[in-house]
């Protein structure tokens, strides 16, 4: 029997109960799924979509079966007790991978949750001190070095040892989980033009180029840096297997524009397969029927391909 698949629906104020059912009717993955969240919303959506549920427990649910489970009681927001439940099952093997819903940063802040969003919590609990947010599944592929920054803070947070960091860990994801045998990688630079050879900032100078040569040296095909346009013209053309961003919208603008709906937010870097939905709360899409579930689906498939891939299934 396979082992489950956790999905947490995230906030239980938004469209993540709802595109998680929806997604399970519209392609059922192959591997039993397990929901940790709110269960009341789970439950109306269930209803709603037609999604049959099992309260059962992930060493119970035979393949195909979606079961329900609350998180355990806490004073923690409930999708923050769902998403600790859902890491340590991943850890200790009882179950195979974990795809999350969409969290509200904002309303987890203002009930005193600490973390910028999923992804550095996520590494907090599984003991990883820089997890990279990737993002994969449609015709572009990008890796972020830093991410949820203002944009003021962002030039004192690109470092070579970042950049190299990311650089690396998206080669090894490519190469180990993909199955690309020789990824290509290209990074983009901080400032327009990406520098114009110092005329327009020195970050490319003193900081990207170093890394990127660094890890050349180390065996990854990577180049650069080159202006943003310039790389992700390269990644729509073929000529590269992923884009490594500066900031989180260098790479995500481009990357929704052509991608919305198909990617999937990939975690690299971490002992346990995590992916996510490319798309927020959107509170305004509550109940009007109209959330779209494509991202989700694809975060389940990629989540269960990429557990075949770690149990030597694939």
């Amino acid at each position: 029997m396979s082992r489950a698949l956790v999905l947490t629906p995230g906030d239980p104020q938004g469209i993540g109960p709802e595109v998680a059912c929806r997604a399970l009717v519209a392609r059922p993955p192959a591997r039993p799924v397990l929901l940790v969240g709110d269960p009341e919303p789970v439950r109306r959506e269930a209803e709603a979509c037609g999604l049959e549920l099992a309260p059962l427990d992930a060493h119970d649910l035979p393949t195909g079966a979606v079961g329900l489970l609350p998180p355990p009681p806490g004073p923690e927001p409930v999708e923050v007790r769902a998403l600790r439940w859902a890491v340590a099952a991943c850890l200790d093997g009882r179950a195979a991978g974990l795809v999350t819903g969409p969290i509200h940063k904002a309303r987890l802040a203002a009930q005193g949750f600490a973390h910028a969003g999923h992804t550095d919590f996520l590494g907090a609990l599984c003991g990883v001190e820089r997890p990279v947010m990737a993002f994969t599944g449609g015709e572009l592929r990008v890796a972020l070095v830093t991410v949820h920054l203002p944009l003021a803070r962002v030039p004192a947070a690109v470092t070579s040892e970042g950049v190299l960091h990311t650089v690396c860990r998206a080669h090894e994801a490519l190469r180990d989980q993909l199955g690309l045998p020789a990824p290509r990688l290209v990074v983009c630079g901080l400032n327009p033009h990406a520098g114009d050879d110092g005329l327009l900032g020195r970050e490319e100078l003193e900081v990207i180029g170093p890394a990127v040569r660094a890890a050349r040296a180390q065996g990854v095909d990577a180049r650069g840096p080159v202006s943003a346009e310039a790389a992700f013209l390269d990644a729509r053309a073929g000529r590269a297997d992923l884009v490594v961003a500066m900031y989180h919208d260098q790479g995500l603008a481009p990357l929704k524009a052509v991608d919305f709906g198909r990617s999937v937010n990939w975690t690299l870097g971490m002992p346990i397969v995590r992916t996510s939905v490319d798309h927020g709360t959107a509170d305004d899409l509550v109940g009007t029927g109209r959330a779209d579930p494509s991202s989700m689906v694809a975060a389940l498939e990629l989540a269960s391909q990429l557990a075949d891939v770690r149990e030597g299934r694939a």
